[in-house]
């Protein structure tokens, strides 16, 4: 089920793309695969084959996923189906764990009755010489078949469909491209470090893949809401390719709600036509107003509203002064020194309960360093506040580790024993087995057990380093180590049972007044959503607890993004102090500063970008017109069980 039906009149002047906006991307997925499973089956009927362009990429494994399903439950038989890849890398071995004739075997081919000699996927291995022809027969191969039924795309960050980069002609065909520097940093994660990212690809034409008779491209995560939007209300242009798609006769853009975010309907819905005013809404709408005139919520006029199609504010709900006084204090009341609740205070407009007035609180986070990155400012006032403070780590965070690391945390080992003269054969034997086994390792493959290890004891060296800091004792450090995270690769398992039941564990031993939990859905790795799914899926299962009635969970997010102001709840000030010493507390985790494994698409290190976010979170309360701050975390609360 849709939260918004396909493109309706009202949108037509901003949006140019059919557009449709699901719940979740699970759901958009199962919509697209239920799509092409009815062209399948309908085509199969008549004798035809199906032709299918395929894509690569996170964006479209759940569509796989679903077409699996419906092989093995449904009986929809592929036999009659073709595929055509977008794209590969180049150079690229078939046989590489990083090419993509691997992630489709993975994802889709190696658990359906496709037949290969019906696959096809651009050829990575092929001499420089040979691509331009390779490329001119690939394109006379989809026109052999009658070309493309349905062709599945997914979007980049620079716009970019397939790997045709900004610059590329709409009129282009398959052919040999150089990477855009973006393009390679999204990468990098895949592979380990931008160092191993091919620079150049394979790819189907913009030209080509508009020749298809059907498109389906779909987008999810915040992260990808700014490039959907100029997509889908930017005009056509070069330098984002995807918008070639807007004079498509038959395309659908499928997003989640997160991706569609800077979508006039769902950024500004009052500009598209009449809605209703709800609380939520006229706070997004004031704050808005107050962003966008650059002036505080205090100082806006009746005719600020009036000439910003904000005309039916003043008519449903009253003056100008009214609805700012309303919105102000509705935002001034998130604020609290106090994340724990401040004892012996009225609460009626505090974000946080007084009693009890020391409460016992369980913060989870993801990697070994979410909790001091995402939340230090918070995790130090509640201790200094004197509550019971817990941490759990959900995953070992062994792939984020750099090889040398292990090899220098081995050469430790092998000299403290010497240095000591203790005598132990296997210990004496670690450091040459973990230096081969990463000098033979190819890049991305999988680490050995030693070397696992050996990194993930370094991050949780680390963990127990800041948190010692922060003052937090042993015996409240908690180190989960997922077993879905425990793959090796960047790749993880889904979440499982016993990831529930873990997870489920912990929350009942300490029964805590306060969960703090990751609720940052962009980041790239997606180990944030999988935590957080088996923290939702535990307390779902322990809801009828009597502790549970006075458990609360705040989701708090990491560098990559901030709740817009909105949505926070609890807004937490941090002092210069209080700023410095976090810093230092992320410090702790010395294998990650300087140079992450896996930065994502900003290279500035995370400290940094935890700076920034608080301090812009601050500047905007500063610009509403509220207290200015330092810095401030900001939560949202978790209210499914109340």
């Amino acid at each position: 089920m849709t939260s918004s039906p396909l493109i309706r009149p009202d949108f037509e002047k901003f949006e140019k793309i059919p557009t449709k906006v699901f719940e979740s991307a699970k759901i958009a997925s199962i919509y697209a695969a239920k799509e092409i499973a009815d062209l399948i089956k309908e085509k199969d009927k008549k004798g035809e084959q199906t032709v299918l362009g395929l894509a690569t990429g996170s964006t479209p494994t759940q569509v796989y996923d679903e077409l699996v399903r419906m092989h093995k439950e449904e009986g929809l038989s592929f036999k009659n189906v073709v595929t055509f890849n977008l794209d590969e890398y180049y150079p690229m071995e078939p046989d590489s764990i990083h090419s993509y004739v691997h992630f489709m075997n993975e994802y889709l081919f190696d658990h359906i009755d496709i037949q290969r000699e019906n696959i096809h996927i651009p050829d990575g291995t092929l001499d420089r010489n040979d691509v331009y022809e390779f490329c001119r027969q690939y394109e006379e191969k989809i026109e052999a078949v009658g070309g493309l039924d349905i062709q599945v795309l997914g979007i980049g960050r620079t716009g970019h469909v397939g790997f045709n980069e900004p610059g590329s002609a709409e009129t282009s065909k398959t052919r040999l491209i150089a990477l855009d520097s973006l393009t390679i940093l999204d990468a990098a994660s895949g592979f380990f470090g931008v160092e191993n990212v091919p620079r150049r690809a394979i790819t189907m034409g913009v030209g080509t893949i508009l020749n298809a008779d059907r498109i389906f491209i779909m987008a999810w995560g915040e992260g990808k809401a700014g490039i959907v939007q100029q997509t889908i209300e930017g005009d056509i242009t070069p330098q984002i390719p995807a918008t070639y798609l807007q004079d498509h006769a038959n395309v659908e853009f499928l997003l989640d709600d997160a991706s569609s975010a800077k979508l006039t309907r769902s950024l500004t819905p009052w500009l598209v036509g009449p809605i209703e005013w709800t609380d939520q809404m006229l706070k997004k709408a004031v704050v808005w107003l107050s962003k966008h005139l650059q002036k505080p919520i205090l100082k806006l006029t009746d005719e600020d509203y009036s000439e910003n199609g904000m005309n039916d504010v003043l008519t449903d709900i009253g003056r100008a002064y009214n609805v700012n006084i309303r919105i102000f204090n509705e935002i001034q009341h998130t604020i609290t020194g106090w994340p724990g609740g401040k004892p012996n205070a009225d609460d009626t407009y505090r974000p946080e309960r007084k009693e009890p007035a020391k409460k016992r609180v369980l913060i989870f986070s993801p990697h070994p360093d979410d909790d001091v990155i995402s939340m230090g400012g918070t995790f130090i006032r509640l201790v200094d506040q004197g509550h019971e403070v817990h941490v759990a780590y959900q995953t070992s965070g062994n792939i984020a580790v750099f090889d040398d690391e292990a090899i220098r945390f081995a050469d430790f080992v092998t000299d403290y024993h010497d240095q000591f003269g203790f005598e132990n054969v296997e210990t004496s034997k670690l450091f040459d087995e973990v230096r081969a086994s990463i000098k033979d390792k190819k890049p991305g493959e999988v680490d050995s057990d030693a070397v696992k290890t050996i990194k993930g004891l370094i991050r949780r060296g680390e963990a127990k380093a800041a948190c010692r800091y922060v003052g937090i004792p042993d015996e409240n450090m908690h180190f989960q180590d997922l077993p879905f995270y425990e793959t090796g690769k960047v790749r993880k398992n889904p979440i499982g049972p016993e990831d529930i039941e873990i997870t489920k564990n912990l929350i009942q031993e300490i029964k805590p007044h306060q969960i703090y939990a990751a609720g940052d859905l962009s980041d790239p790795h997606g180990t944030h959503r999988v935590c957080l799914d088996a923290i939702f899926a535990a307390l779902r299962e322990l809801k009828d607890e009597e502790w549970m009635k006075d458990c609360w969970t705040w989701l708090y997010r990491g560098a990559w993004q901030e709740w817009d102001i909105e949505d926070i709840e609890m807004a937490v000030p941090l002092s210069p102090e209080e700023t410095d010493r976090k810093r230092r507390a992320i410090f702790k985790h010395q294998s990650q500063k300087d140079r992450p494994l896996f930065p994502g698409t900003d290279k500035r290190e995370f400290w940094q970008r935890a700076d920034d976010r608080t301090r812009n979170t601050a500047r905007i309360y500063d610009d509403l017109g509220l207290a200015e701050y330092e810095a401030m975390e900001a939560f949202v609360r978790w209210k499914e069980l109340d």
